[in-house]
C-alpha cells in the first residue's frame, strides 16, 4: 500500500476517515462542498498538520518522513498557483526538478524530464511564454507539467480540470488514467461522469468521513448519489458503452 489512514481527522473538514490506497491506479475523491476532499488531499501531501489519528506513506507515518525525501516521491498540484515574478513556462516546469536537484546547475536529465513533461501536458509550445500571461487552463497544464517533471511515484491533484476546456479535460483524464498504470494518482473532482469514465476507484467523502469506497460502478450508483448529493440520477449507456449519469433537477 501507499497511503494508509486510520481514524484520520483535522481541525476542520475531516474526521474519522479510514482507508488504504494502492501503489498504482487513478483514484478520484468526490463529495459535496465541505466534505473534506481538499483537506484530505492537503494532509496526504504533507501540507496540513497537526492531524489526528494516523496516516502512513509506504509504511512510515507522514510526520516521520524527511521533507526532501517525501517530495521526491509525492507531487502535489493545487487548484491554483500565483507566481509574481517573470518566470517563463520552461523555468516554472524545471522548478519541479528541485527535490531531485543535486546542485546549482541543471543536468541533462533535468532538462529532458522537463521537456517530456511539457510535451505530454500539451504546453511545450508555451515554453518561452511568461507564466503570468497565461490563461487559467494554460497555467493548470504548466503546473501539472512541473509536477510530472518531478518524476513522482504518487501524484495528488486538487480539482485539476477546473480551468480546462472540454478537450483538455478529456485529455487530462486520459493522461491521468495512463499514469495510473505505473504510479498512484489521486484527484479531487466534482465531475462524477469523469470519475465514472476514467477512475479505477472512487472514494466518496461526506461530512468529513468516508461514505463510499470502491469501483465507479459500485460507488457511483443512483442510490448512493441521491443519499450523498441529494440529486436523483439515472444510468444510461455513454461513450464507448460505459455507464453515463443523467441528473434530475432539484432532486427530482
Amino acid at each position: 500500500m501507499s497511503f494508509t489512514a486510520r481514524r484520520l481527522g483535522f481541525s476542520y473538514g475531516l474526521h474519522e476517515a479510514t482507508f488504504e490506497l494502492p501503489q498504482t491506479g487513478l483514484i478520484t475523491l468526490a463529495g459535496p462542498n465541505g466534505a473534506g476532499k481538499s483537506t484530505l488531499l492537503g494532509i496526504l501531501a504533507g501540507l496540513r498538520a497537526p492531524y489526528r489519528g494516523s496516516v502512513t506513506y509506504a509504511g512510515r507515518e507522514l510526520r516521520q518522513w524527511p521533507r526532501r525525501q517525501f517530495a521526491t516521491d509525492v507531487a502535489y498540484v493545487p487548484q491554483a498557483i500565483h507566481i509574481e515574478f517573470p518566470f517563463t513556462v520552461r523555468e516554472v516546469v524545471r522548478m519541479g526538478r528541485t527535490p531531485r536537484s543535486g546542485g546549482w546547475y541543471e543536468s541533462e536529465h533535468d532538462r529532458t524530464a522537463a521537456e517530456q513533461a511539457m510535451s505530454i501536458t500539451d504546453c511545450f509550445a508555451l515554453r518561452d511564454r511568461d507564466f503570468r500571461a497565461l490563461s487559467g487552463g494554460e497555467r493548470q497544464r504548466v503546473i501539472l507539467a512541473a509536477a510530472l517533471a518531478q518524476e513522482p511515484k504518487t501524484l495528488l491533484l486538487d480539482e485539476p480540470a477546473t480551468h480546462l476546456d472540454l478537450r483538455h479535460q478529456l485529455s487530462l483524464y486520459r493522461l491521468l488514467a495512463r499514469l495510473g498504470r505505473t504510479i498512484l494518482v489521486v484527484a479531487v473532482t466534482h465531475d462524477l461522469n469523469l470519475a465514472m469514465q476514467f477512475s479505477d476507484r472512487v472514494v466518496i467523502l461526506e461530512g468529513g468521513g468516508v461514505a463510499g469506497d470502491g469501483t465507479p460502478g459500485e460507488v457511483l450508483n443512483p442510490a448512493s448519489i441521491e443519499s450523498v448529493f441529494g440529486v436523483r440520477t439515472t444510468l444510461q449507456s455513454g461513450p464507448e458503452g460505459k455507464p453515463w449519469l443523467v441528473y434530475g433537477m432539484d432532486g427530482a
